[in-house]
């Protein structure tokens, strides 16, 4: 995969809320693990009819998450997500941006704790491999907040060599499934 699609930073705020949306949410994650689909595949892969998935890529493309990856026509042309992650600013240049991102921030939040607790829900009926070795942990530490970016900007790099993966089926080695590694990062309210 070329560099350059790895990150989208999505600031408009019509675009941030367009995205924020469960179906174009999952969308776009069955798009980076399983490369270009038709809205056919994709709605039967997602429980979504074709009409419905059609629809959501359409709105996705308008803010350049998504593109035709080349090849058929209406339904059966397939789609292909324009960037392994998409990033957003906190704050943005308008209010109107801030309050999307925040929304979209929140939407995504939601949606990654809900496909959590599915993995809890099923953990018991997963290889013991794989149930014992999913992270779930945390720590409290006290940092300044370039710290904060620093950290984070060392988890991206520490992941950047395994994004490949997502759309070369070839480079995943046997044995390899998708995993979500959610990453946050906030400060604690004092109190």
């Amino acid at each position: 995969m070329p560099k350059d699609r790895k990150t989208l930073q999505l600031t408009d705020p019509k675009g941030l809320r367009a995205y924020a949306h469960p179906i174009r949410l999952t969308l776009m994650g069955l798009l980076r693990r399983s490369g270009p689909l038709t809205a056919t595949q994709a709605g039967e892969r997602i429980g979504e009819s074709a009409a419905s998935c059609s629809f959501h890529l359409r709105q996705l493309a308008k803010y350049g998450l998504v593109e035709e990856a080349g090849g058929g026509r209406g339904r059966e042309r397939p789609w292909r997500a324009t960037a392994v992650t998409t990033e957003w600013p906190a704050g943005g240049p308008t209010p109107e941006a801030a309050e999307a991102g925040a929304m979209l921030s929140r939407v995504v939040v939601e949606h990654y704790f809900e496909q959590a607790i599915g993995w809890l829900d099923r953990r018991r009926e997963e290889p013991s491999d794989w149930a014992e070795k999913a992270v779930v942990s945390d720590h409290v530490v006290y940092l300044t907040a370039a710290e904060l970016d620093e950290i984070g900007a060392r988890m991206r790099a520490l992941l950047d060599p395994y994004l490949d993966r997502n759309e070369d089926a070839d480079a995943r080695p046997e044995g390899s499934r998708p995993v979500s590694y959610i990453q946050l990062g906030f400060p604690l309210d004092e109190e």
